[in-house]
């Protein structure tokens, strides 16, 4: 089996600062922290011996709560996910079979939660350092490599087959085994041939019916597949992933650098959504992409996720989120008739679980494994990979060294790195130059953009590396004549004055009550604009945490004039009636778009 290109640090030895430092606390503080006490699905689930939900949700609110507890080094949710590990692994079958259900259900149980718990496992054990995880999660697999003899993959577990890889690859390099990588191939033969679906049958460009092969989560998982197969066969490993990202940009290509699926791909109107599912394993893909292939550009697309996609998705204070985004979202109320081409007419309200409750428990592994992501091990030293305010401590050659990044980035241009060594040790701090800045410089001296600038020297005691990025707006053409603004890593949306309705019910047993309540929008200003001009005025502002419109770090204004514009049925229409103003034209505030709840981001350039 190959090596990848960069090797994930763990909990152990990666710790957010700065902003993200705060983001992870108000998760812990939040739904995502809290669904333990709060949801029956993971506080009743089969898993640990309940009769709530018993399949992927408590495995899914592991993978976020596991690492969010060891980085925060918070002591009572450590114990708390041990105490779901510990339940997890006492019903471990003495066959190694490990999901809650009868051994005369098996035939029928659908394994994408095998694949889902295995990885789990691996992530607990690294976090925790935990030495029986090795056995638990060979048995696992040893049974289930018998079982898909009998039972092979279908339904999710055929769709997200490759999912499996990632625990096959982690226990290899434990034991060196060779049924791991039997089994690797049996996963691969048995599984969907995503490749054969993007290359001979072509995706119909949108269906009103729901599929698992146009799945928008299922093609976020995907994307990584055959990096990740790469590491077993002699095969290049971003070629299939460009390929599927050239359909899926330019036929459901969203404007902030995601594509659609509400709940199947859905075309490239504004008012189309995007499951918040789709958004985190999309992260997770560009997250492995980069890992095996040392490519920056995934890094490029993971940043536009983390920093305008997630956050847009979750409220401010991470107690409710959404199912689905809308890039013109000038309202979040039960539509009288929905745009969604699978999902319901509130999948785009603020709740516990909207529409669905998949999200509920996933949407937590976002902002932790971005921050596992911050730095990663190359063979010649450390890299700074997705910038964002953290700190690695390391051996490198016996010698401790410490690698601190200070910033305030996405939202100011500058990076410092405080590099301390406890004696002399030659290595390399590669640090990555996002491709879409204009210009860049490393300790006053220019640097690529869209690469690793490399600084080779022998290190010791306390040296600081100073980096200092151009951002610059841009407008960028959108179908049907509409535009959108970015700068930096940052998209901008003009927000919109909110009402805020708290809706408390219970349904189906599970209590909706303040905080973890839902939520109803309305819109209390105008949104109806198009750009007048191409000059923005930036004014940058002090913040905390820094996603909500009220403590949005920076702004920009420009020009713009109101267009008639249309609201129905409780959404905007998704293109204006016409581009001529119907007002003066006046000063108009952007800001970023993950600081928003209600918004317009693609809007029309106005006729002169």
């Amino acid at each position: 089996m190959k090596k990848q290109a960069y090797e994930f640090f763990t909990t152990n030895e990666i710790t957010a600062s700065g902003w993200l430092s705060k983001q992870l606390r108000i998760q812990a503080d939040g739904l995502n922290g809290n669904l333990d006490k709060v949801w029956p699905d993971v506080r009743d689930s089969a898993w640990i011996g309940g009769t709530c939900e018993g399949w992927e949700r408590v495995p899914y609110w592991l993978d976020g709560f596991i690492p969010l507890a060891y980085l925060l080094k918070d002591e009572d949710m450590i114990q708390r996910a041990k105490k779901y590990i510990d339940a997890i692994v006492s019903f471990q079958n003495e066959d190694g079979w490990i999901c809650p259900c009868k051994e005369s259900e098996r035939e029928n149980y659908d394994t994408w939660a095998v694949l889902l718990i295995c990885k789990v496992l691996c992530l607990y054990a690294d976090c925790s350092k935990d030495p029986k995880m090795v056995e638990v999660i060979s048995r696992c697999l040893k049974q289930f490599n018998s079982h898909i003899n009998r039972n092979t993959l279908r339904n999710w577990g055929a769709a997200r087959w490759f999912e499996g890889l990632l625990s096959v690859c982690w226990l290899y390099e434990k034991t060196g085994e060779d049924w791991l990588l039997a089994l690797a191939k049996k996963l691969r033969v048995q599984g969907f041939d995503w490749r054969e679906l993007f290359t001979t049958y072509l995706l119909e460009d949108c269906t009103d019916e729901w599929e698992y092969y146009s799945h928008v989560v299922n093609i976020a998982m995907m994307l990584k597949s055959e990096a990740l197969w790469s590491l077993f066969e002699d095969m290049d490993p971003e070629e299939f992933a460009d390929l599927a990202l050239e359909y899926l940009d330019k036929h459901h290509g969203m404007a902030i650098g995601h594509f659609s699926g509400d709940e199947n791909i859905s075309g490239n109107a504004p008012i189309q959504g995007a499951e918040l599912c789709s958004i985190v394993e999309l992260m997770f893909s560009y997250e492995h992409l980069f890992a095996v292939t040392g490519n920056t550009k995934w890094l490029d697309r993971l940043e536009a996720l983390a920093y305008n996609s997630l956050p847009a998705a979750i409220s401010p204070d991470m107690w409710s989120h959404q199912y689905d985004q809308m890039i013109n979202q000038v309202a979040c109320f039960p539509m009288a008739k929905q745009p969604f081409r699978t999902n319901n007419n509130v999948a785009h309200t603020f709740g516990l679980e909207p529409h669905f409750g998949c999200c509920t428990s996933n949407f937590g592994q976002g902002f932790p494994k971005l921050a596992l992501a911050t730095f990663m091990k190359s063979e010649q030293g450390i890299a700074s990979c997705v910038l964002s305010p953290a700190k690695v401590e390391t051996q490198i050659n016996g010698v401790k060294v410490t690698c601190e990044l200070m910033t305030e980035y996405p939202f100011r241009d500058s990076l410092k790195y405080r590099v301390t060594a406890e004696k002399e040790v030659a290595f390399t701090l590669s640090v990555r130059i996002p491709g879409f800045v204009k210009s860049a410089t490393v300790d006053g001296t220019d640097a690529k953009v869209g690469e690793f600038a490399h600084i080779q020297r022998t290190w010791k005691g306390v040296e600081e590396v100073e980096v200092k990025l151009s951002f610059e707006p841009e407008i960028i053409e959108r179908p049907h004549g509409m535009v959108c603004v970015r700068r930096g890593p940052l998209f901008y949306s003009i927000p919109i004055k909110e009402k805020w309705e708290k809706v408390e019910y219970t349904e189906n047993g599970v209590e909706r009550k303040f905080p973890y309540c839902d939520y109803y929008i309305y819109p209390m200003s105008k949104w109806n604009y198009a750009l007048c001009s191409d000059t923005f005025t930036v004014e940058e502002h002090p913040f905390d945490a820094p996603f909500s419109p009220e403590g949005a770090p920076v702004s920009m204004t420009v020009d713009m004039a109101e267009v008639e514009w249309d609201f129905n049925n409780g959404h905007c229409d998704p293109l204006p009636k016409s581009n001529t103003p119907i007002g003066e034209v006046t000063k108009v505030k952007m800001i970023p778009y993950g600081c928003t709840n209600l918004r317009m981001t693609e809007i029309p350039v106005a006729e002169k």
